[in-house]
């Protein structure tokens, strides 16, 4: 059996331990270690949910990387088409990862009303469109088939509706530019509301509907296998820069390859700085812990002097003795672990289901309520990170043992 082990065993369980003057102190300290936990775990998990959450929203509407000709030169809309004629449509089999291609064009127009008018980007979709992200912000109606005929049925947003004053079923004229001679009449199409969404996104709710391709294929006097550009969803977003290197070296030399944090690089640098921000969280919560520990150890040494001084008289090595000390310490951040994981994983399992705590402001943070999200790896690495971390911190202190002298500390009283 383990001697210290065994020694610190009797020190927990022992009745005498629950009636000592540490007592308090150590409940404070176990307290701090929970508070701590709870602390570190709703960190990190409100910070990546909000980071998956703005992430899919964008990749949503956008994809993970787009292929489109070089003369588009990062244009809002479509300029110089793209054949589908292409090895990786409709099936990217070259490259690993990939979860699905789709063709879309993008064409700038006003939607008039009798009351009033609103400048958009139509973005034209066809019948190989991953419709699954986007159904998860319909707020009304229908998602349009754009399997058939051609079809004037659209999809616009509810801050576009709400601004023109419609609503699912009626009908409206957008007005489009002419691109071979902008002295002509703009093309018109009249078009019916089959579905309302909100994505949270002003910068996409303000602009985009999204339409028959076949429209925009007509207008712009492209062929039927032209489109504006190619979106490419990928399994893992971890893999986006990786994966963009690879899809550029397996396409033809005249497209381009952009990601989504190209586009959007303003958006990702602000999530980035939530990565920084649950470090500083975890760093501060370990330190106060850490502290709280300390004094902790400090006590129980203080009030273990005499044991300490019989356990040296018999030949008991400084390091053993630490080692009592460190147990305990260990038996004490443990419980601290199992309460600080209950109260904190409970809580985001609340708000996971029920969304009890939303934003004062969701048009800052681009959603409603406080997404989270963690998973067991985290929890794991977590719980061993700060047992490992505060007893290292407990090291040093537990250093004055080997500065007691026996026959002092067994007349310490």
């Amino acid at each position: 059996m383990n001697l210290e082990y065994f020694i610190a065993k009797r020190l927990i369980t022992g009745k005498e331990h629950k009636i000592s003057i540490s007592a308090p102190i150590i409940k404070i300290a176990i307290a701090a270690i929970a508070i701590g936990v709870v602390m570190m775990l709703i960190a990190i998990a409100t910070g990546v949910g909000l980071k998956h959450k703005i992430r899919e929203k964008v990749t949503a509407f956008n994809g993970h990387i787009q292929i489109s000709n070089y003369d588009n030169n990062r244009s809002e809309v479509s300029v110089s088409p793209v054949s589908t004629k292409q090895d990786f449509y409709p099936r990217f089999t070259d490259v690993d990862g990939i979860r699905h291609v789709q063709a879309v064009a993008t064409k700038g127009g006003i939607i008039r009303t009798e009351d009033t008018f609103e400048g958009i980007i139509a973005k034209g979709v066809g019948e190989d469109y991953y419709w699954t992200p986007i159904n998860e912000f319909l707020v009304a109606g229908t998602l349009p088939d754009y399997t058939g005929e051609l079809n004037s049925e659209v999809l616009i947003s509810q801050l576009t509706a709400n601004r023109l004053k419609l609503g699912i079923g009626d009908s409206f004229f957008t007005f489009f530019l002419r691109d071979d001679d902008t002295n002509k009449m703009p093309n018109q199409r009249k078009f019916v509301i089959s579905g309302i969404y909100d994505s949270g996104f002003e910068e996409i709710d303000n602009r985009y509907i999204f339409i028959d391709i076949r429209h925009i294929q007509q207008m712009n006097k492209w062929a039927d296998d032209e489109v504006g550009n190619f979106e490419v969803l990928l399994d893992n977003f971890d893999d986006i820069d990786a994966k963009n290197n690879e899809i550029y070296s397996k396409t033809v030399s005249y497209l381009n390859t952009t990601t989504l944090m190209d586009k959007y690089y303003k958006i990702f640098e602000w999530i980035g700085l939530f990565d920084f921000n649950i470090a500083l969280i975890i760093g501060i919560m370990i330190i106060v812990g850490g502290i709280n520990m300390i004094t902790a150890l400090l006590v129980l040494i203080l009030e273990r002097t005499p044991m300490i001084g019989i356990l040296k008289a018999l030949g008991t090595t400084n390091w053993s003795i630490r080692k009592v000390f460190l147990y305990n310490a260990a038996y004490l951040i443990g419980i601290g672990l199992f309460w600080g994981n209950l109260i904190g994983l409970g809580f985001i399992w609340v708000q996971d289901r029920y969304r009890v705590f939303k934003f004062p402001n969701p048009e800052e943070y681009y959603i409603e309520y406080i997404p989270v999200h963690i998973n067991l790896i985290t929890v794991l690495l977590l719980n061993i990170g700060v047992l490992f971390l505060c007893l290292l911190m407990l090291l040093i202190p537990s250093y004055i043992i080997t500065k007691i002298s026996p026959v002092k500390a067994i007349r310490f009283e």
